[in-house]
């Protein structure tokens, strides 16, 4: 049990295997309350079921999602407000936006979209906005985007950001684990320093899951599970990427980007406010929203006055 999340409720996406379960799994031995979000239905019941007996007493809830589509990725956050309500809870402390995947071939969703920059970065963008006044509202709240240091090697294209003209299913992840560090610093920088709400990008190390055997070819395959076979558990992953939950002295810090819950140095490119700023605007594109900062908050509402 931990006094400093008992009782707090978080969002977990990818939470129904590998480190989003893993996730799932440490917050409820802490004592916090859990909306695990995953693709399957059955692996969403069996998932929830599994956590319910780590705590008979903890309140679990699972919600089936597709978060390649925003069209679910916005009823997913109807349905988060809903499971809320009923509970008579009308806030968020923290959200990980952990779902994430890797095509080998070029595959769009049916909106239209590169599955991997659906998946791994709008899909994050999109749920934490629509979520951002739950999160607002709570004293202190927590945004955690898995990214990987994968990010160290990648370059945006600005030109085609998809990579729909030349793709290439290792640079496409590389570019989404850069957009979830960009997007990171992005969000902080207009939350502000007096906001409530805080962001982290978490680096989960090599960890043994099947993120690359699925939708690969058969060489990838068998690079992967050689790969994997020198990472560690997606328990000991999560366990770094609980600390930025969990731990009150890591609000402290200003750091974006963690691992094993330590601060860790990001690539250049991550830290370019510019390409941070840009990328926020095209994803406001992407996904047909508006956003504003705090500060143009403010503005607004001194100017009503």
């Amino acid at each position: 049990m931990n006094e400093y999340i008992s009782g707090k409720i978080y969002v977990v996406t990818g939470a129904t295997s590998g480190i989003g379960l893993a996730i799932a799994e440490e917050l409820v031995r802490q004592g916090a309350s859990v909306i695990g979000v995953g693709r399957s239905k059955e692996r969403c019941s069996t998932a929830e079921e599994h956590l319910r007996t780590i705590d008979t007493e903890a309140r679990v809830n699972y919600i089936c999602a597709d978060l390649s589509l925003q069209s679910q990725v916005r009823w997913l956050a109807s349905q988060i407000r809903e499971v809320l309500a009923s509970q008579g809870i009308f806030h968020l402390d923290g959200l990980v936006n952990n779902a994430g995947t890797f095509t080998y071939w070029q595959i769009l969703s049916l909106e239209g979209f590169e599955t991997q920059w659906a998946v791994n970065h709008l899909a994050p963008f999109l749920l934490t906005n629509e979520l951002l006044p739950l999160l607002k509202a709570s004293p202190t709240a927590k945004v955690v985007t898995v990214s990987s240091d994968s990010h160290y090697s990648a370059r945006l294209d600005w030109n085609d950001i998809q990579l729909r003209r030349h793709y290439n299913g290792l640079r496409a992840y590389e570019q989404t684990k850069l957009a979830n560090v960009l997007f990171t610093l992005e969000l902080n920088r207009r939350l502000g320093e007096d906001s409530s709400v805080r962001a982290y990008a978490a680096d989960p190390g090599l960890v043994k899951t099947d993120i690359g055997l699925k939708g690969t070819s058969a060489p990838v395959r068998w690079i992967w599970k050689l790969r994997r076979a020198g990472g560690v558990s997606p328990e000991k992953s999560a366990r770094g990427i609980v600390l930025l939950l969990s731990e009150p002295t890591v609000e402290d810090s200003k750091a974006i980007y963690w691992k094993d819950g330590k601060p860790k140095q990001p690539g250049a490119q991550a830290l370019d406010v510019r390409a941070a700023g840009r990328l926020w605007a095209l994803s406001e594109q992407m996904c047909r929203i508006q956003t504003v900062t705090e500060q143009e908050t403010k503005d607004e509402q001194l100017a009503s006055l």
